[in-house]
């Protein structure tokens, strides 16, 4: 049986209509038993046994944005964004040992938190007239003061896709990938497009082979900064492989044995499997328990 994807299954009870009730917000807000998640640099601070921290309100910056996660057991949680700091670029080694050890409710909960604090740091003005926007709808959408224009935090569609030829799979790797690496290819969706048009286009784009009858596997939050990933499997009408060396390093066919060698992690095995927190890793599971 394939796990869920990471990130998914997150616990918060997000209680939309809390998000424009003023004076439920504020009670949440001044609930005593409120708490903030304690993030640095957007990576999760955890606690001794591997759980995600949480501190008071009182721990938030004066001029912070507050925003509401949702209730667990009751208790409302809270992240908050700071309007004066730089945006996060790149991901450090400290979140992929983080996200090794955090149970998966947690990190889809840590997820959705970093996605929404990531894109206020990244949102500050408005789109329309650039003017600085201000937080409202508990954090769920800035609001600007000008032209009275509202934005909301914004999600990226992505295929990621196998291709299939007779029992093997189509994986790619690029370089800055750990040495052996192999995944799933990958790209986003162009405006215009179907889900089925854009795993055909970018199979094509990148490795030349042609697929068709594609069928959807599963989806995952990405937050990195903020993405679905839409897993497919398709099959491929063809097996030569003409690399676009602007996109990936390197292309094979691997066996379902192969794959089944990489998942288990065997020392021995042709290359090195993603983490089983991508969706790469679930739909490689997928296809090869299929």
């Amino acid at each position: 049986m394939v796990t869920a994807p990471g990130f998914t299954g997150g616990t918060f009870d997000r209680a939309d209509a809390l998000r424009s009730d003023l004076d439920r917000l504020a009670a949440a807000t001044a609930d005593p038993r409120a708490r903030l998640l304690r993030l640095h640099a957007l990576d999760p601070e955890l606690t001794p046994e591997g759980h995600l921290s949480w501190g008071s309100l009182a721990e938030a910056g004066e001029e912070d944005d507050l925003i509401f996660l949702g209730f667990l057991d009751g208790v409302p949680h809270f992240a908050s964004a700071d309007p004066h700091a730089t945006p996060v670029t790149g991901r450090s080694p400290a979140i992929f040992r983080a996200l090794d050890i955090l149970p998966a409710a947690e990190a889809a909960n840590y997820a959705a938190a970093r996605s929404v604090v990531d894109w206020h740091m990244r949102h500050r003005f408005c789109a329309v007239c650039g003017t600085a926007s201000t937080a409202f709808r508990a954090g769920w959408g800035r609001k600007c003061p000008v032209c009275n224009a509202e934005h909301f935090p914004r999600t990226d569609p992505v295929v990621i896709m196998i291709a299939e030829h007779e029992g093997r799979a189509l994986l790619g790797r690029q370089s800055p990938w750990p040495r052996g690496r192999y995944s799933a290819l990958a790209g986003f969706l162009e405006p215009g497009e179907s889900i089925e048009e854009a795993v055909a286009r970018e199979t094509l784009e990148e490795t030349g082979v042609r697929v068709r009858g594609i069928r959807y596997v599963a989806s995952q939050p990405w937050p990195f900064p903020s993405s679905l990933m839409i897993a497919c499997i398709g099959t491929a009408e063809n097996d030569t492989i003409e690399i676009d060396r602007n996109e990936l390093e390197d292309a094979r066919w691997f066996t379902r044995d192969e794959v089944l060698a990489s998942l288990a992690g065997d020392p021995e095995a042709s290359f090195v499997a993603p983490p089983p927190y991508a969706i790469a890793h679930t739909l490689l599971t997928a296809w090869a328990e299929s």
